[in-house]
This record gives structure tokens, C-alpha cells and sequence, in this order.
């Protein structure tokens, strides 16, 4: 049976505060055979194409992570998270070599996935690029979805705010709530990230929060009647300021809180009073309980992407050694777009 260096990111210990490169340990001291043997049932080996990084996963760096919908990574042991893989071997009766997967894997070049009907969804469209379903197809194109659809309950002609609007998340929602009829702003952390905004993604204005000292004032220039709609992806000062400048009966989804996921204890918010005072819905969601809307969300979006109506922007790199490094970079906001690690082309 044939036997390859099998490339792994491992997990070093819990972590308090940002992450850092040295959290992890990229190593090739393992080896895997590229063969099941027949007596091991419900298997697939895969050969893993893409990896996305994540702002969730900082949450599995801690040791007392909630454990409401997914684990903390275990220390010593490989790193998991969403990516796009192939099947090259499988005693599994739903799969079959050469399929194309999307869903959760290990932080490797190949896994050995058990039970994979739990965790990996079969792609069925190849006419867009493989990596959107790391993105735009995958989970952060679900969760934009279900939060602007289902939690927002949007209406034509909305006043819509998106934060952190260049990430994975936020540029679809903002073209989203484009088609829909609203009126779109986003805020960024650079002025590449604003122009990207603007001028390549669609959104009405846009604004980096780091030039602005007074985030109401930047809040009120844009939204003089107030926002129908945030899209909270980074709470902290941001969510205070908004919630100063929602109108009455405004709806929340609150999908992130980037900017506190490495603070302990978390910013206060003043301004709570204001979801009593406006009669505001704030709700937050996981996207694992919408994903039985699956099926429609592609049909949905796939036409969207094929007709040129919505477009999606990646920051890729090359390498599963600089995965690491690429998940890091997220709580600096280095990436522009969604941030994809290739590991191996399909070919």
C-alpha cells in the first residue's frame, strides 16, 4: 500500500489574547496510506484542495469555549475547519473517488474522514471556481443568507449597515441587500478595503472605521434617518454606536463580534438601553441551523454569480505552511475578502 508525507497544522496549546504563528505547528512527521482496507466501512480518504480561515476559530484557540455548536481544538492534535476536498478512496456506499466535497476537515494535505455524511455536502456545480465554496457557496455565503433573509426580514428600500463589510460575510450581504431594493453602507478597516467597497462590490458608501474618532458622527453623515438594518459583524465601540442610530422597530442580525473575540474580559456596552427604548430585534444565529435552506440558498445564488449580478473577492494563499500565518492575519484584518488557504489544485 502505498504511503505520503502527510503535511499537518498542529494545534500547540490554549491561548489567551491574539493569536499568534507560533500557536500552531506546521510538520510533515506523519505519513498516510492512500488506500482503505475493505474491511473498514464508511470511510473516504480525501485530498484536500482548499482551506478556509475562519474569525469562529479563535473562539476553538480557548480552553473554556462555550460548547454550543462546535469544540475547542485539542492541543498536540491536527486543526479542523471548512474546505473543499476530493475523494480518492471510499468504502463509504454515498461517495465515490473523484468526488468533489465541500464541508469540514482537517488542517492536512489528505484526511481520513469517518461517518462524512455528518459533516461534507457533494458539489454538484463546477462552473464556478472550486474555492467558492469555501465562501461565497459554502458557510459564509449560508450565513449571510440566513441573516439577511430570515433574521433581517428585509424590505425594499431599507437602510442597511454591514460591518466588517469587506470580509467573507459582509460583501454578500451588501449585494444582497443591493438586489433586494436598500440602501447599503459598510465600513472597513483601510481605504483599499473602502474603494474595494464602492467601486467593485457595489455598496452605496462606505467608510474606514479607523479614520473616524467619532463613530456616531461618521454613523449620522451616512444615515441621517437612521439604520433599518445592521448586520453586526464586529461589535464593541461599532455595535455601541449603532445601536445609538437604529430606528424604531430596527432589526439586528448578529452574526460576529471580531473585535472582541481576543479581549477578556469584552468591551461593556453603554447603549443597550436603546433595543427597549426603539423596540429593536437583535438576534443572534448559527448558521448550522439554517442549513436545511441549502438546497434553495444555491439556487439562489448560483444563477447570481453565473449572470455577473454578484461578484466575490478572495485573498488566497498558496501553501498549507502558511496557513497558520493566513489565519492569524484575519484579527489584523490583513486579508482583502475572504481568506482562502490552496493547498493542491484539482487536477
Amino acid at each position: 500500500m502505498e504511503e505520503v508525507k502527510n503535511t499537518r497544522v498542529m494545534f500547540k496549546d490554549y491561548i489567551q489574547g491574539y493569536p499568534k504563528v507560533s500557536d500552531m505547528v506546521v510538520t510533515s512527521d506523519t505519513t498516510i496510506c492512500l488506500e482503505i482496507p475493505d474491511n473498514i466501512v464508511d470511510q473516504i480518504l480525501t485530498k484536500n484542495l482548499y482551506l478556509s480561515c475562519d474569525p469562529y476559530m479563535r473562539g476553538r484557540m480557548n480552553r473554556t469555549l462555550e460548547q454550543i455548536y462546535t469544540t475547542s481544538f485539542i492541543p498536540g492534535r491536527v486543526m479542523s475547519g471548512y474546505g473543499v476536498v476530493k475523494v480518492i478512496e471510499t468504502t463509504h456506499p454515498d461517495f465515490k473517488k473523484g468526488d468533489l466535497i465541500w464541508g469540514l476537515t482537517n488542517w492536512e494535505e489528505y484526511s481520513l474522514i469517518t461517518n462524512p455524511t455528518k459533516s461534507l455536502i457533494k458539489i454538484q456545480d463546477t462552473n464556478v471556481p472550486l474555492s467558492y465554496y469555501t465562501g461565497i457557496l459554502g458557510m459564509p455565503g449560508m450565513t449571510a443568507y440566513a441573516g439577511f433573509y430570515e433574521i433581517c426580514k428585509p424590505k425594499k428600500g431599507d437602510k442597511v449597515f454591514v460591518s466588517a463589510a469587506s470580509g467573507a460575510v459582509g460583501q454578500i450581504v451588501g449585494q444582497l441587500a443591493k438586489l433586494f431594493g436598500c440602501y447599503v453602507v459598510g465600513s472597513a478597516g483601510s481605504n483599499e478595503k473602502v474603494d474595494l467597497l464602492k467601486n467593485k462590490i457595489g455598496f452605496d458608501e462606505a467608510f474606514n472605521y479607523k479614520e473616524e474618532p467619532d463613530l456616531d458622527a461618521a454613523l449620522k453623515r451616512y444615515f441621517p434617518d437612521s439604520i433599518d438594518i445592521y448586520f453586526e459583524n464586529v461589535g464593541g465601540k461599532m455595535l455601541d454606536a449603532v445601536l445609538y442610530n437604529m430606528s424604531v422597530h430596527g432589526r439586528i442580525a448578529v452574526c460576529g463580534m471580531v473585535s472582541q473575540y481576543n479581549l477578556n474580559p469584552y468591551d461593556g456596552i453603554q447603549n443597550l438601553i436603546y433595543l427597549i427604548l426603539k423596540c429593536i430585534r437583535m438576534e443572534g444565529f448559527l448558521v448550522t441551523d439554517y442549513y436545511h435552506l441549502y438546497p434553495e440558498f444555491l439556487a439562489t445564488m448560483l444563477p447570481l454569480i453565473q449572470q455577473g449580478k454578484i461578484t466575490y473577492v478572495e485573498d488566497t494563499v498558496e501553501g498549507i505552511e502558511n496557513a497558520p500565518a493566513a489565519l492569524v492575519g484575519l484579527f489584523s484584518g490583513k486579508n482583502v475578502g475572504k481568506q482562502v488557504v490552496l493547498i493542491a489544485r484539482d487536477n
